[in-house]
């Protein structure tokens, strides 16, 4: 439970009771800004109804308690707002602002209504702003960067409230009073001193722990620190420590004072690991990533997190996983530490180490739902035991609970405005992850964002190649989420950005989904001719497999338009390409189809051998439900011939297939397949 008189980030207390954890002081501030809710605004006052949510602002600096109390202030009044609070953080721990579209697709994941996938920031604003409609929500937005990121997500329902916590004003937003916060009073900063410390050592010099409070300036964050620093030295006297912090002089703040006495008590180990937590990415912990920065082993580092947490260093994350996050009020103390006490390199080995053990628990994750796969098997054998999970449910709960983690690493691979192969691995091994275990369509939000990320570095850098890909991946999220005619836009500008890089992969594929987008929109003529030139091309590089399948996207599009003759040409040409390439299942298939013309041609007898032959190769191919979809079509054929005899034989064949095939089948996979993923210049991963 959070002690509620603490910045986020700093309020664990480790061994409290939520009974114990109660609220502490900021009396007035509370019934200030209960008043507050109440008082008419200046638009109740000029007659006119509110068009929008009334917006109450805490400010304060980080460490002061600003999110404790806008929380405490929600628990408080949520019984007038039914339909429930929610909460959006709008800066990262390094302060960066977080966009609007990533807080407001946030927010309607929590409303459960559906995020339009691929949509804009204005989209994004509207559709909020519709759900929020008809609701009576309380909205609370941590650590606002700034009054645009506010107004862009404020409901336009008077019927809402908006709490905002910010450093400053919120300058542009009308009828908006600042609650500016300072300092606990005396008493209650005692008592939280006292939670930590135990109430003897306050009791029996009541005047030291006053001073401490006067030293630490009463900010909570302060105070959180100095009780871990008092907890972890039961002899100590409150007087050793309000002495060390006048020792330290007026230079910076009272936060900044008393984690320098914290940090400089550390192990040199601990200290580094410390340090290093700047890295993680948006603040986000867990064993393995402090492991991998601080080249520990994982239950070292756990142990070491749990320490942290004790000395108020750290915030413990409800969670069925250990988590943890930094403070807010604690990353650019961190940070400044990490650029004067480590070098660039030791640094950048940090990140890389962090980030390649993220990558290998995404293929971990990832090869534990590939059960019936060798190869999977096979690799996910060969990782240490520390980085395998027990079930494909476990890897699963890993990665939704690690999700913001992992999209935060994927940002933090490119950040420096470079795409190396580490960062590719990465955007590849996460996508193929979510895919995995969630599916393409309940994935695709966070997908657009991973592939928005390369799209933008590549742009940015002129790199081509990549720019295609990431093109294309966006296409293929487009057309598999409904969206074709945005998926034919970014299929051409992929064509484009592939014939500036000379990628035959990249413009091949795209003239393929370009004829692929056209098809869809149902226009059959354009899908012929661009399958047409995919397969100019893929003749010219003799890639007989690619080949052979346009033969058969070709054949589709004649037989859509009512082409037969075309179409049966394409199909055989199909045929004899996987029949070349050995593919027996794709020749069982392509016959199929054949037959399938030959019927709509008024050829019935000639879909009849045709069916034949593709029953036998279904079945040196073992599929099982083709050859059952054969004899039916060839009852079908034989029922329209006037031969019910033989009809009913085929129909008998093809129960007993299906009958024999349902009793011995296993559960089909819960996912589809994905073929949005990273790819390198060759198309590779």
């Amino acid at each position: 439970m959070t002690d509620q008189a603490v910045e986020e980030g700093g309020a664990q207390l480790s061994g409290h009771t939520a009974a114990e954890s109660r609220f502490l002081g900021r009396t007035r501030e509370l019934k200030d800004l209960r008043a507050d809710i109440e008082r008419a605004g200046l638009d109740t006052l000029s007659g006119r109804k509110a068009p929008r949510a009334r917006v109450l602002l805490i400010a304060g600096r980080p460490g002061s308690g600003r999110t404790a109390l806008a929380e405490e202030l929600a628990r408080q009044v949520a019984a007038r707002y039914p339909d429930g609070v929610l909460r959006a953080r709008l800066s990262d721990p390094d302060g960066t602002p977080v966009p609007v579209e990533r807080a407001a697709r946030e927010l309607l994941g929590a409303l459960d209504v559906p995020v339009p996938p691929g949509a804009g920031e204005d989209d994004l604003s509207a559709e909020l702003r519709d759900a929020l409609a008809g609701r009576k929500v309380l909205l609370l937005l941590d650590d606002a960067a700034g009054a645009e990121q506010v107004d862009a997500l404020l409901p336009d329902n008077p019927e809402c409230l908006v709490v905002a916590v910010s450093s400053g004003p919120l300058t542009g937003i009308p009828d908006v009073r600042p609650c500016t916060l300072g300092g606990l009073d005396t008493k209650s900063a005692v008592e939280l001193l006292s939670r930590h410390t135990g109430s003897v050592r306050v009791t029996v010099d009541p005047r030291a722990a006053e001073g401490l409070v006067e030293a630490c300036q009463a900010q909570p964050a302060a105070l959180m620190l100095a009780g871990g620093w008092l907890a972890a030295r039961p002899k100590a006297a409150v007087a050793d420590l309000a002495k060390q912090l006048r020792a330290e002089g007026e230079e910076g703040t009272a936060l900044s004072r008393v984690f320098r006495l914290a940090y400089t008590a550390l192990p040199a180990p601990a200290a580094r690991i410390l340090r290093l937590l700047a890295l993680a990415p948006a603040g986000y912990v867990d064993p393995h990533t402090a492991s991998a920065l601080a080249g520990c082993s994982v239950s070292g580092a756990r142990t070491t997190l749990d320490d942290f947490v004790a000395l108020g260093l750290l915030r413990e994350v409800e969670s069925p996983l250990p988590q943890y996050e930094v403070p807010g009020c604690l990353h650019a103390l961190l940070k400044g530490l990490t650029e004067t006490q480590d070098r660039p390199a030791e640094l950048q080995l940090a990140r890389a180490r962090m980030l390649e053990r993220t990558v290998r628990l995404l293929q971990s994750c990832r090869a534990i739902t590939e059960t019936d796969n060798p190869d999977a098997r096979e690799r996910l054998q060969g990782l240490p035991r520390s980085l395998r999970f027990p079930t494909p449910r476990a890897a699963e709960e890993w990665l939704r609970i690690r999700r913001p983690a992992l999209l935060a690493a994927a940002r933090l691979a490119v950040a420096d405005g470079e795409l190396d192969t580490l960062a590719r691995r990465l955007m590849s091994q996460l996508v193929r992850a979510m895919v995995a275990h969630f599916g393409t369509r309940a994935s695709a939000p966070d997908l657009y964002g991973v592939h928005g990320l390369v799209l933008d570095v590549a742009r940015r850098r002129g790199l081509h190649r990549e720019q295609a890909a990431a093109l294309l991946n966006l296409g293929d999220l487009d057309a598999r989420t409904g969206r074709t005619a945005e998926a034919l836009a970014r299929y051409r500008a992929a064509l484009d950005a592939g014939r500036r890089a000379e990628d035959p992969y990249a413009t091949g594929r795209a003239m393929e989904s370009v004829g692929g987008a056209h098809q869809e929109l149902g226009d059959h003529d354009r899908a012929a001719d661009w399958f047409g030139r995919a397969l100019i091309q893929r003749l010219a590089r003799d890639e007989h497999a690619d080949a052979a399948r346009l033969y058969g996207r070709i054949g589709a599009t004649h037989t859509y338009t009512g082409r037969y003759g075309e179409a049966q040409r394409n199909w055989r040409a199909a045929v004899a390409g996987y029949r070349r390439c050995g593919d027996v299942a794709a020749q069982a298939r392509a016959l199929s189809e054949l037959a399938r013309v030959q019927e709509y041609a008024g050829r019935p007898e000639d879909s009849l051998r045709t069916c034949q032959e593709a029953v036998e190769w279904a079945r040196r191919a073992g599929d099982v439900r083709l050859q059952a979809a054969l004899h039916l079509r060839m009852a079908d054929t034989l029922d329209h011939l006037g031969d019910p005899t033989a009809a009913a034989l085929h129909r008998g064949a093809a129960e007993r297939m299906l009958g024999e095939e349902a009793q011995g089948s296993e559960p089909e996979p819960k996912h589809d397949a994905h073929a949005c993923e990273i790819r390198s210049a060759s198309g590779e991963d």
